[in-house]
Protein backbone atom coordinates (compact mmCIF):
# COMPACT_ATOMS: atom_id res chain seq x y z
CA UNK A 1 0.00 0.00 0.00
CA UNK A 2 1.22 3.57 -0.81
CA UNK A 3 1.58 5.90 2.06
CA UNK A 4 -1.65 8.08 0.82
CA UNK A 5 -3.59 4.19 1.30
CA UNK A 6 -2.21 3.70 4.56
CA UNK A 7 -2.86 6.68 6.19
CA UNK A 8 -6.71 6.41 4.45
CA UNK A 9 -7.14 3.19 6.40
CA UNK A 10 -5.80 4.58 9.44
CA UNK A 11 -7.87 7.75 9.18
CA UNK A 12 -11.06 5.67 8.17
CA UNK A 13 -10.36 3.87 11.77
CA UNK A 14 -9.96 6.81 13.66
CA UNK A 15 -12.88 9.10 12.14
CA UNK A 16 -15.82 7.63 14.47
CA UNK A 17 -13.03 9.54 17.79
CA UNK A 18 -12.76 13.14 15.91
CA UNK A 19 -15.84 15.37 16.95
CA UNK A 20 -13.62 18.50 17.11
CA UNK A 21 -13.19 20.10 13.80
CA UNK A 22 -9.97 21.61 14.21
CA UNK A 23 -8.18 18.26 14.84
CA UNK A 24 -9.50 16.50 11.80
CA UNK A 25 -6.55 18.18 9.37
CA UNK A 26 -4.07 17.29 11.75
CA UNK A 27 -5.16 13.92 12.03
CA UNK A 28 -5.06 13.06 8.77
CA UNK A 29 -1.54 14.32 8.82
CA UNK A 30 -0.14 12.38 12.08
CA UNK A 31 -1.96 9.15 9.81
CA UNK A 32 0.06 10.56 6.78
CA UNK A 33 3.17 10.80 9.37
CA UNK A 34 2.62 7.60 10.59
CA UNK A 35 2.21 5.54 6.93
CA UNK A 36 5.62 7.25 5.66
CA UNK A 37 7.40 6.50 9.00
CA UNK A 38 6.78 2.60 8.68
CA UNK A 39 9.62 2.86 5.72
CA UNK A 40 13.52 3.36 6.08
CA UNK A 41 14.25 6.81 4.57
CA UNK A 42 17.36 6.92 5.07
CA UNK A 43 18.60 6.37 1.42
CA UNK A 44 16.44 8.32 -0.16
CA UNK A 45 17.22 11.14 2.58
CA UNK A 46 20.75 11.37 0.81
CA UNK A 47 19.54 11.09 -2.68
CA UNK A 48 17.16 13.83 -1.90
CA UNK A 49 19.79 16.39 -0.55
CA UNK A 50 21.94 15.73 -3.01
CA UNK A 51 19.42 17.31 -5.51
CA UNK A 52 19.30 20.04 -3.04
CA UNK A 53 15.83 19.36 -2.18
CA UNK A 54 14.13 18.36 1.34
CA UNK A 55 15.27 15.70 2.72
CA UNK A 56 11.80 14.89 4.68
CA UNK A 57 13.92 15.20 7.77
CA UNK A 58 11.41 18.05 8.98
CA UNK A 59 8.10 16.93 7.45
CA UNK A 60 6.52 15.65 10.95
CA UNK A 61 3.72 19.41 10.59
CA UNK A 62 2.76 19.17 6.65
CA UNK A 63 3.38 15.36 5.64
CA UNK A 64 1.40 15.15 2.49
CA UNK A 65 2.55 19.07 1.48
CA UNK A 66 6.07 18.10 1.71
CA UNK A 67 5.74 15.10 -0.38
CA UNK A 68 3.78 16.95 -2.98
CA UNK A 69 6.74 19.93 -3.34
CA UNK A 70 9.20 16.78 -3.75
CA UNK A 71 7.42 15.06 -6.50
CA UNK A 72 6.33 18.16 -7.91
CA UNK A 73 10.18 19.49 -8.06
CA UNK A 74 11.29 16.17 -9.05
CA UNK A 75 9.14 16.45 -12.20
CA UNK A 76 10.64 19.47 -13.43
CA UNK A 77 13.71 18.34 -12.99
CA UNK A 78 13.09 14.95 -14.99
CA UNK A 79 11.25 17.46 -17.64
CA UNK A 80 8.16 15.11 -16.98
CA UNK A 81 4.57 16.38 -16.92
CA UNK A 82 4.25 19.25 -14.37
CA UNK A 83 2.76 18.80 -11.35
CA UNK A 84 1.10 21.00 -9.16
CA UNK A 85 2.95 22.16 -5.79
CA UNK A 86 1.16 22.78 -2.55
CA UNK A 87 -0.05 26.42 -2.01
CA UNK A 88 2.23 29.21 -1.41
CA UNK A 89 3.05 29.12 2.63
CA UNK A 90 2.47 25.60 3.00
CA UNK A 91 5.35 25.02 5.24
CA UNK A 92 4.28 27.60 8.01
CA UNK A 93 1.06 25.90 8.54
CA UNK A 94 1.83 23.42 10.49
CA UNK A 95 4.26 25.13 12.23
CA UNK A 96 1.02 27.95 12.35
CA UNK A 97 -1.37 25.12 13.80
CA UNK A 98 1.13 24.11 16.78
CA UNK A 99 1.82 27.48 17.60
CA UNK A 100 -2.32 27.90 17.77
CA UNK A 101 -2.41 24.93 19.88
CA UNK A 102 0.20 25.80 22.50
CA UNK A 103 -1.21 29.08 23.32
CA UNK A 104 -4.67 27.77 23.51
CA UNK A 105 -3.68 25.59 26.39
CA UNK A 106 -0.75 27.32 27.93
CA UNK A 107 -1.60 31.01 26.90
CA UNK A 108 0.34 33.65 25.39
CA UNK A 109 3.35 35.02 26.79
CA UNK A 110 4.31 37.73 23.39
CA UNK A 111 7.31 38.98 25.51
CA UNK A 112 8.75 35.30 26.78
CA UNK A 113 10.37 32.73 24.60
CA UNK A 114 8.89 30.23 22.31
CA UNK A 115 8.88 27.20 24.85
CA UNK A 116 6.43 27.87 27.75
CA UNK A 117 7.69 27.20 31.46
CA UNK A 118 5.71 25.29 33.92
CA UNK A 119 6.32 25.28 37.80
CA UNK A 120 5.36 22.47 40.72
CA UNK A 121 4.27 24.43 43.51
CA UNK A 122 5.50 23.20 46.46
CA UNK A 123 3.57 22.74 49.65
CA UNK A 124 4.74 26.80 51.38
CA UNK A 125 2.91 28.40 48.01
CA UNK A 126 -0.20 27.70 49.83
CA UNK A 127 1.16 30.14 52.94
CA UNK A 128 3.35 32.44 51.06
CA UNK A 129 1.31 34.73 48.40
CA UNK A 130 4.43 36.32 47.33
CA UNK A 131 6.20 33.29 46.22
CA UNK A 132 3.57 33.13 42.82
CA UNK A 133 4.39 36.62 42.31
CA UNK A 134 7.78 35.76 42.41
CA UNK A 135 7.67 32.85 40.44
CA UNK A 136 5.33 34.32 37.69
CA UNK A 137 7.67 37.34 37.74
CA UNK A 138 10.34 35.11 36.45
CA UNK A 139 8.96 33.61 33.44
CA UNK A 140 6.52 30.71 34.95
CA UNK A 141 3.81 30.61 32.47
CA UNK A 142 1.64 27.86 34.00
CA UNK A 143 1.41 26.98 37.58
CA UNK A 144 1.09 23.14 38.40
CA UNK A 145 -0.20 21.75 41.94
CA UNK A 146 0.21 17.56 42.23
CA UNK A 147 -3.02 16.26 43.61
CA UNK A 148 -0.99 13.48 44.90
CA UNK A 149 0.46 15.97 47.49
CA UNK A 150 -1.13 17.59 50.27
CA UNK A 151 -5.08 18.98 49.88
CA UNK A 152 -8.29 20.73 48.97
CA UNK A 153 -7.62 23.64 51.09
CA UNK A 154 -4.03 23.82 50.26
CA UNK A 155 -4.81 23.78 47.08
CA UNK A 156 -7.28 26.24 46.74
CA UNK A 157 -4.87 28.63 48.77
CA UNK A 158 -2.30 27.84 45.91
CA UNK A 159 -5.37 28.35 43.28
CA UNK A 160 -5.84 32.45 44.76
CA UNK A 161 -2.12 33.38 44.89
CA UNK A 162 -1.49 31.96 41.03
CA UNK A 163 -4.74 34.16 40.35
CA UNK A 164 -3.60 37.16 42.16
CA UNK A 165 -0.28 37.39 41.11
CA UNK A 166 -1.33 36.65 37.63
CA UNK A 167 -3.96 39.48 37.36
CA UNK A 168 -1.65 42.02 39.40
CA UNK A 169 1.08 41.19 36.87
CA UNK A 170 -0.95 40.87 33.81
CA UNK A 171 0.24 37.36 32.89
CA UNK A 172 -2.43 35.01 32.22
CA UNK A 173 -0.15 32.06 34.17
CA UNK A 174 -2.30 28.99 33.31
CA UNK A 175 -2.85 26.31 36.36
CA UNK A 176 -2.14 22.49 35.60
CA UNK A 177 -3.74 20.43 38.63
CA UNK A 178 -2.28 16.66 38.13
CA UNK A 179 -4.56 13.94 39.37
CA UNK A 180 -2.26 11.32 41.47
CA UNK A 181 -3.28 8.69 38.99
CA UNK A 182 -2.26 4.96 40.43
CA UNK A 183 1.14 5.55 40.97
CA UNK A 184 2.12 2.38 43.23
CA UNK A 185 4.12 3.74 46.44
CA UNK A 186 5.62 2.53 49.69
CA UNK A 187 2.87 2.66 51.89
CA UNK A 188 5.08 0.98 55.43
CA UNK A 189 8.39 0.07 56.17
CA UNK A 190 9.73 -2.02 59.08
CA UNK A 191 12.31 0.08 60.58
CA UNK A 192 11.72 4.28 60.40
CA UNK A 193 14.22 5.71 58.00
CA UNK A 194 15.52 2.60 56.83
CA UNK A 195 18.64 2.05 54.39
CA UNK A 196 19.42 -0.58 52.43
CA UNK A 197 22.97 -1.32 50.69
CA UNK A 198 23.80 -3.34 47.83
CA UNK A 199 23.34 -6.57 47.79
CA UNK A 200 20.98 -6.52 50.96
CA UNK A 201 17.94 -8.59 50.75
CA UNK A 202 14.84 -6.79 51.43
CA UNK A 203 11.24 -8.40 51.65
CA UNK A 204 8.40 -6.71 49.80
CA UNK A 205 4.83 -7.29 51.28
CA UNK A 206 1.30 -7.62 50.97
CA UNK A 207 1.01 -6.22 54.20
CA UNK A 208 3.45 -5.65 57.39
CA UNK A 209 1.09 -7.50 59.89
CA UNK A 210 2.12 -10.23 57.59
CA UNK A 211 5.79 -10.13 58.39
CA UNK A 212 7.20 -13.32 59.49
CA UNK A 213 10.31 -13.60 61.76
CA UNK A 214 12.58 -12.87 59.01
CA UNK A 215 15.52 -10.47 59.83
CA UNK A 216 15.23 -8.42 56.47
CA UNK A 217 13.77 -4.87 56.35
CA UNK A 218 10.54 -5.00 55.08
CA UNK A 219 8.10 -2.80 53.46
CA UNK A 220 4.72 -2.89 51.82
CA UNK A 221 3.06 -1.07 48.83
CA UNK A 222 -0.47 0.53 47.86
CA UNK A 223 -1.30 -1.90 44.73
CA UNK A 224 -0.58 -5.35 46.72
CA UNK A 225 -2.11 -7.27 43.56
CA UNK A 226 1.40 -6.73 42.44
CA UNK A 227 3.34 -8.46 45.20
CA UNK A 228 1.56 -11.75 44.14
CA UNK A 229 2.19 -11.43 40.15
CA UNK A 230 6.09 -10.77 40.87
CA UNK A 231 8.44 -13.84 39.72
CA UNK A 232 12.26 -14.39 40.40
CA UNK A 233 14.35 -12.47 38.52
CA UNK A 234 11.77 -9.84 37.96
CA UNK A 235 12.92 -6.17 38.62
CA UNK A 236 11.79 -3.85 40.66
CA UNK A 237 12.68 0.14 41.22
CA UNK A 238 12.21 2.45 43.84
CA UNK A 239 11.96 6.24 43.37
CA UNK A 240 12.90 6.85 39.59
CA UNK A 241 15.42 4.06 39.58
CA UNK A 242 17.07 5.33 42.84
CA UNK A 243 17.16 1.72 43.81
CA UNK A 244 17.25 -1.34 41.60
CA UNK A 245 16.04 -4.76 43.28
CA UNK A 246 15.95 -8.03 41.62
CA UNK A 247 13.19 -10.57 42.75
CA UNK A 248 15.45 -13.96 44.73
CA UNK A 249 12.18 -16.17 45.60
CA UNK A 250 8.58 -15.54 46.23
CA UNK A 251 6.97 -16.76 49.65
CA UNK A 252 3.38 -16.37 51.10
CA UNK A 253 2.47 -12.70 51.52
CA UNK A 254 5.76 -11.68 49.93
CA UNK A 255 8.82 -11.62 48.00
CA UNK A 256 12.46 -11.18 49.17
CA UNK A 257 14.20 -9.17 46.28
CA UNK A 258 18.28 -8.45 46.41
CA UNK A 259 19.31 -4.83 45.95
CA UNK A 260 20.86 -4.81 42.61
CA UNK A 261 22.49 -1.19 42.02
CA UNK A 262 21.85 1.84 44.57
CA UNK A 263 22.70 5.08 42.65
CA UNK A 264 22.55 7.44 45.96
CA UNK A 265 24.44 7.12 49.35
CA UNK A 266 21.70 6.13 51.74
CA UNK A 267 19.33 4.39 49.56
CA UNK A 268 16.80 5.09 52.25
CA UNK A 269 13.42 2.74 51.84
CA UNK A 270 10.20 5.57 53.05
CA UNK A 271 6.94 5.87 53.18
CA UNK A 272 5.60 7.80 49.58
CA UNK A 273 8.61 7.01 47.33
CA UNK A 274 7.30 5.68 43.68
CA UNK A 275 8.09 2.19 43.30
CA UNK A 276 7.97 0.79 39.45
CA UNK A 277 7.43 -3.16 38.35
CA UNK A 278 9.50 -2.65 34.72
CA UNK A 279 8.68 -6.51 33.97
CA UNK A 280 5.16 -6.33 34.57
CA UNK A 281 1.73 -4.94 32.77
CA UNK A 282 -0.03 -4.30 35.90
CA UNK A 283 -3.13 -3.18 34.26
CA UNK A 284 -4.14 -0.64 37.00
CA UNK A 285 -7.21 1.39 36.41
CA UNK A 286 -5.80 4.91 35.34
CA UNK A 287 -9.08 6.58 37.79
CA UNK A 288 -8.25 5.68 41.38
CA UNK A 289 -11.14 6.63 44.15
CA UNK A 290 -9.22 9.44 45.18
CA UNK A 291 -8.83 11.07 41.59
CA UNK A 292 -12.57 11.11 41.40
CA UNK A 293 -12.85 12.89 44.73
CA UNK A 294 -10.15 15.35 43.58
CA UNK A 295 -12.19 16.01 40.16
CA UNK A 296 -14.79 17.58 41.64
CA UNK A 297 -12.27 20.22 43.36
CA UNK A 298 -9.87 20.11 39.98
CA UNK A 299 -12.86 21.16 37.39
CA UNK A 300 -13.61 23.89 39.03
CA UNK A 301 -10.52 25.55 39.20
CA UNK A 302 -7.89 24.12 36.61
CA UNK A 303 -7.03 25.27 33.32
CA UNK A 304 -5.41 22.11 32.28
CA UNK A 305 -6.51 18.49 34.12
CA UNK A 306 -3.09 16.22 34.02
CA UNK A 307 -4.05 12.69 33.50
CA UNK A 308 -1.44 10.02 35.47
CA UNK A 309 -0.56 6.89 34.39
CA UNK A 310 -2.96 7.04 31.17
CA UNK A 311 -2.30 4.01 29.34
CA UNK A 312 -5.53 2.62 26.75
CA UNK A 313 -7.84 5.13 24.73
CA UNK A 314 -10.59 3.38 27.31
CA UNK A 315 -8.58 5.49 30.12
CA UNK A 316 -9.39 9.01 28.65
CA UNK A 317 -13.51 8.19 27.69
CA UNK A 318 -13.94 6.91 31.22
CA UNK A 319 -12.31 10.65 32.40
CA UNK A 320 -14.01 13.01 30.05
CA UNK A 321 -17.71 10.89 31.24
CA UNK A 322 -16.94 12.13 34.83
CA UNK A 323 -15.75 15.30 33.51
CA UNK A 324 -18.97 15.52 31.30
CA UNK A 325 -21.25 14.54 34.11
CA UNK A 326 -19.66 17.23 36.61
CA UNK A 327 -19.76 19.88 33.99
CA UNK A 328 -22.94 19.34 31.71
CA UNK A 329 -22.75 21.66 29.01
CA UNK A 330 -19.83 23.41 30.29
CA UNK A 331 -16.88 23.56 27.81
CA UNK A 332 -13.93 20.95 29.10
CA UNK A 333 -10.42 21.70 30.65
CA UNK A 334 -7.58 21.36 28.51
CA UNK A 335 -6.33 17.45 28.85
CA UNK A 336 -2.62 16.94 29.72
CA UNK A 337 -1.82 12.96 28.52
CA UNK A 338 1.05 11.75 30.86
CA UNK A 339 3.31 9.32 29.12
CA UNK A 340 4.68 7.43 31.69
CA UNK A 341 4.63 3.23 30.96
CA UNK A 342 5.73 1.40 28.24
CA UNK A 343 2.04 0.34 27.08
CA UNK A 344 1.26 4.44 27.02
CA UNK A 345 4.26 4.56 24.30
CA UNK A 346 2.46 1.85 22.40
CA UNK A 347 -0.87 3.42 22.49
CA UNK A 348 0.22 6.77 21.91
CA UNK A 349 -1.18 7.44 18.56
CA UNK A 350 -4.65 6.20 18.98
CA UNK A 351 -4.41 7.94 22.84
CA UNK A 352 -3.85 11.47 21.42
CA UNK A 353 -6.88 10.89 18.75
CA UNK A 354 -9.13 9.47 21.33
CA UNK A 355 -8.24 13.14 23.50
CA UNK A 356 -7.15 15.56 20.72
CA UNK A 357 -10.34 14.40 18.88
CA UNK A 358 -12.66 15.70 21.59
CA UNK A 359 -10.93 18.37 23.63
CA UNK A 360 -7.73 20.55 23.61
CA UNK A 361 -5.45 17.95 24.15
CA UNK A 362 -1.20 18.37 25.14
CA UNK A 363 1.61 15.36 26.03
CA UNK A 364 3.73 14.99 28.76
CA UNK A 365 7.00 12.76 28.64
CA UNK A 366 7.41 11.74 32.19
CA UNK A 367 10.76 10.88 31.89
CA UNK A 368 11.29 9.69 35.29
CA UNK A 369 8.78 6.62 35.30
CA UNK A 370 9.78 6.19 31.34
CA UNK A 371 13.83 5.96 32.22
CA UNK A 372 12.40 3.10 34.53
CA UNK A 373 10.14 1.35 32.61
CA UNK A 374 12.05 1.60 28.95
CA UNK A 375 15.82 1.92 30.65
CA UNK A 376 17.93 4.74 30.58
CA UNK A 377 19.08 4.21 27.15
CA UNK A 378 15.97 3.27 25.87
CA UNK A 379 14.67 6.81 26.72
CA UNK A 380 16.63 8.73 24.79
CA UNK A 381 15.36 7.36 21.48
CA UNK A 382 11.80 7.18 22.63
CA UNK A 383 11.33 10.68 24.15
CA UNK A 384 12.49 12.20 20.31
CA UNK A 385 10.04 10.09 18.33
CA UNK A 386 6.84 11.08 21.12
CA UNK A 387 8.27 14.57 20.05
CA UNK A 388 8.27 14.27 16.42
CA UNK A 389 4.76 12.00 16.52
CA UNK A 390 3.16 15.07 18.77
CA UNK A 391 4.26 17.85 16.37
CA UNK A 392 2.91 15.14 13.80
CA UNK A 393 -0.63 15.71 15.52
CA UNK A 394 -0.08 19.47 16.09
CA UNK A 395 -0.20 18.55 19.97
CA UNK A 396 2.01 20.63 22.41
CA UNK A 397 4.30 18.42 24.46
CA UNK A 398 5.43 19.38 27.89
CA UNK A 399 9.38 18.01 28.93
CA UNK A 400 9.64 17.09 32.20
CA UNK A 401 11.38 15.44 35.17
CA UNK A 402 14.75 16.70 36.76
CA UNK A 403 15.35 20.01 34.32
CA UNK A 404 18.19 22.14 36.29
CA UNK A 405 17.37 19.63 39.72
CA UNK A 406 20.65 20.12 40.68
CA UNK A 407 19.67 24.01 40.73
CA UNK A 408 16.41 23.80 42.08
CA UNK A 409 17.30 21.76 44.95
CA UNK A 410 20.85 22.84 45.69
CA UNK A 411 21.43 25.87 43.82
CA UNK A 412 24.41 24.49 41.77
CA UNK A 413 23.46 23.22 38.07
CA UNK A 414 25.28 21.14 36.16
CA UNK A 415 26.45 21.20 32.97
CA UNK A 416 24.45 18.18 31.65
CA UNK A 417 21.59 19.83 33.04
CA UNK A 418 22.23 23.01 31.47
CA UNK A 419 22.43 21.18 28.03
CA UNK A 420 19.25 19.06 28.60
CA UNK A 421 17.56 22.25 29.39
CA UNK A 422 18.63 23.65 26.18
CA UNK A 423 17.36 20.42 24.60
CA UNK A 424 14.16 21.07 26.01
CA UNK A 425 13.63 23.87 24.21
CA UNK A 426 12.61 21.80 21.04
CA UNK A 427 9.49 20.67 22.92
CA UNK A 428 6.38 23.70 23.75
CA UNK A 429 6.60 23.32 27.51
CA UNK A 430 9.58 22.34 29.91
CA UNK A 431 8.42 21.79 33.43
CA UNK A 432 10.49 22.32 36.26
CA UNK A 433 10.35 20.53 40.25
CA UNK A 434 9.36 22.25 43.15
CA UNK A 435 12.68 23.11 45.07
CA UNK A 436 13.78 25.65 47.42
CA UNK A 437 15.78 27.54 44.73
CA UNK A 438 13.07 27.00 42.08
CA UNK A 439 12.42 30.73 40.91
CA UNK A 440 16.16 31.32 40.09
CA UNK A 441 15.86 28.06 38.17
CA UNK A 442 12.85 29.76 36.37
CA UNK A 443 14.92 33.38 35.64
CA UNK A 444 18.31 30.57 34.48
CA UNK A 445 15.93 28.89 32.26
CA UNK A 446 13.75 31.49 30.80
CA UNK A 447 17.23 32.44 29.73
CA UNK A 448 18.14 29.12 27.89
CA UNK A 449 15.00 29.13 25.77
CA UNK A 450 16.02 32.65 24.71
CA UNK A 451 18.97 32.20 23.86
CA UNK A 452 18.03 28.87 22.02
CA UNK A 453 15.02 30.28 20.53
CA UNK A 454 18.02 31.94 18.20
CA UNK A 455 19.11 28.70 16.78
CA UNK A 456 16.94 26.05 16.60
CA UNK A 457 13.44 25.58 16.05
CA UNK A 458 12.14 22.24 16.47
CA UNK A 459 14.68 19.84 14.66
CA UNK A 460 15.98 22.48 12.04
CA UNK A 461 18.62 25.02 12.75
CA UNK A 462 17.57 28.89 12.13
CA UNK A 463 20.81 30.21 10.31
CA UNK A 464 20.94 33.60 11.84
CA UNK A 465 24.04 35.18 11.88
CA UNK A 466 26.88 33.58 14.19
CA UNK A 467 28.52 35.59 17.24
CA UNK A 468 30.48 33.29 18.46
CA UNK A 469 33.32 34.53 16.60
CA UNK A 470 32.69 37.90 15.92
CA UNK A 471 35.10 39.74 18.47
CA UNK A 472 37.40 37.11 16.36
CA UNK A 473 36.87 38.92 13.00
CA UNK A 474 37.35 42.34 14.45
CA UNK A 475 40.93 41.32 16.12
CA UNK A 476 42.05 39.71 12.98
CA UNK A 477 43.24 36.14 12.40
CA UNK A 478 44.97 34.45 15.47
CA UNK A 479 44.60 37.48 17.12
CA UNK A 480 46.46 39.76 15.26
CA UNK A 481 45.92 43.23 14.02
CA UNK A 482 44.75 43.68 10.37
CA UNK A 483 46.76 46.24 8.50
Amino acid sequence: MTVDETAASTLERWHPHIERLSFRVSAQNLAQYLALRQHDLSSLQERLSELGLSSLGRCEARVGDSLAAIRATISSINAKAEMAYPPHGWSRRGAALLKRNTEDIFGLDPTGPRTRIMVTLPSEAAATPDLAHELIEAGADCARINCAHDDPATWLRMISHVRGASELLGRDCKLLMDLAGPKCRIIDVSEPEATVEEGEVVDILRSLATRSASNHKAFSISYDAAVGRLAAGQRISIDDGKLDLIVEHVFAGGVAARVARKRTKRGRLRPGKGVNFPDLDLDMTALTAKDLADLDVVLGHADIVGYSFVQTPADITQLRGEMQRRLGRRPLPALLLKIETRRAIDNLPDLVVEAAGQQRTAVMIARGDLAVELGLDSLCEHQEQILWLCEAAHVPVVWATQVLEGLVRKRNATRAEATDAALAQRAECVMLNKGPHLVEAVRFLDDILRRMDRHVLKKSPVLGSLSAWRKAEVRGTFGRSEA
